[in-house]
């Protein structure tokens, strides 16, 4: 009985760890991919916010010569 019950926590403790480590391996590769949607949404928006900026001033350029 007692070879059985050391048995069963060792088996409980391995399925334990290995469903530690793929909790940390789903948050990591979560944090991984919110992190580049993140950088490239900064990187859009600033590139947009260029543009817009340029082309205002493009405007404004022509409005003058008239």
């Amino acid at each position: 009985m007692k070879t059985l019950l050391t048995l069963s926590m060792l088996l409980l403790l391995s399925a334990c760890a290995e469903l530690k480590q793929t909790g940390q391996d789903i948050g990591h590769a979560t944090r991984e991919v919110t992190t580049t949607i993140g950088h490239t949404t900064r990187d859009v928006t600033k590139e947009i916010g260029h543009t817009s900026r340029d082309a205002v001033k493009s405007v404004k350029k022509e409005m003058e010569k008239e």
